[in-house]
């Protein structure tokens, strides 16, 4: 048996402690939270409005990647309408690539709370 300052005593194995180990979790999970981004990014979310009047397409970094509107919500009477239409699809789009980004992480993690550990 031997006797570090550091490490106290043990029996010569070269056992890693608890800091690399914690030091290489963390780095897995980095990885794992890496490819979950990677893929949700890649990933495109649809969503509609009006009752498919209005189509909003975005990617998984939340860029608007495609409108459609179908001409018979283009009512120059009421552009207001056709506004809103288009506001509620791109939201709506941006809301469901949050929440699989969200899932994703939160799959990589195994529930891990980040921000309590000031990390996200």
């Amino acid at each position: 048996m031997s006797y570090s300052a550091r490490r106290g005593f043990s029996n010569g194995s070269q056992r890693p402690t608890r800091q690399a180990e914690m030091q290489q979790r963390l780095a897995q999970m980095q990885e794992a939270m890496n490819a979950a981004q990677t893929e949700v990014e890649g990933r495109e979310f649809t969503a509609s409005a009006g009752g498919g009047v209005v189509e909003a397409r975005v990617n998984g970094k939340k860029e608007v990647t495609g409108l459609s509107i179908k001409p018979e919500a283009a009512d120059p009477e009421d552009v207001e309408f056709l506004q809103d239409l288009i506001v509620t699809a791109v939201n709506e789009a941006l809301r469901q690539a949050g929440e699989a980004m969200d899932q994703r992480i939160n799959q990589a993690t195994g529930g891990l709370n980040l921000g309590a550990l000031g990390l996200s």
